[in-house]
């Protein structure tokens, strides 16, 4: 089985799939409106009402917003090729096995919890935003444009992820 199979075996199906779908399907028709405007949003929106509507988190923590930064990390690093999944940013990201899908799979493998007691175990959302975070300079500004000349591979040896990371230009 290869890595594009395991995400689509593993990609949420049931009863979220088609919250998420039913939430930001008609949206899209909005001008200017991107997936990853309305992923960020509306993420926001369920997660910070999960007090008052719980199944709302359960839909909120799945919303991924998947910009240039974190698209351009999962190519740099090599995950997209991993899991033969290359695309460029854009459209492609939320379709099925795209950055997404990906991403859902990722932290299907981490537990939440073990960060903060109160995070349900899987939480896309956490995820995407620590990726976003560890490449964003108002995060820690190291997996970027701005640190990664794009026209060679990372030299960054001081790099977390550099004995892991493909380093793909």
């Amino acid at each position: 089985m290869n890595r594009l199979d395991q995400i689509n075996d593993q990609a949420p199906s049931g009863p979220l799939t088609q919250v998420r779908t039913a939430l930001i399907e008609p949206l899209r028709n909005v001008y200017g409106v991107s997936d990853k405007v309305l992923a960020m949003g509306l993420s926001d929106i369920l997660i910070g009402a999960a007090d008052v509507r719980p199944r709302w988190l359960e839909v909120g923590v799945q919303l991924i917003a998947v910009d240039t930064l974190v698209h351009n990390f999962l190519h740099r690093t090599g995950i997209l090729a991993r899991f033969m999944a290359d695309h460029p940013y854009g459209p492609g990201c939320y379709r099925l096995g795209g950055c997404a899908d990906i991403i859902r799979l990722v932290a299907s493998q981490i537990d939440a919890r073990q960060f903060n007691h109160a995070f349900p175990q899987v939480f896309p959302r956490f995820v995407q935003l620590a990726i976003w975070r560890y490449c964003s300079q108002q995060g820690f500004d190291i997996c970027n444009g701005n640190r990664v000349d794009d026209r060679q591979p990372c030299q960054n040896r001081h790099c977390r992820l550099y004995a892991i990371c493909d380093r793909i230009r």
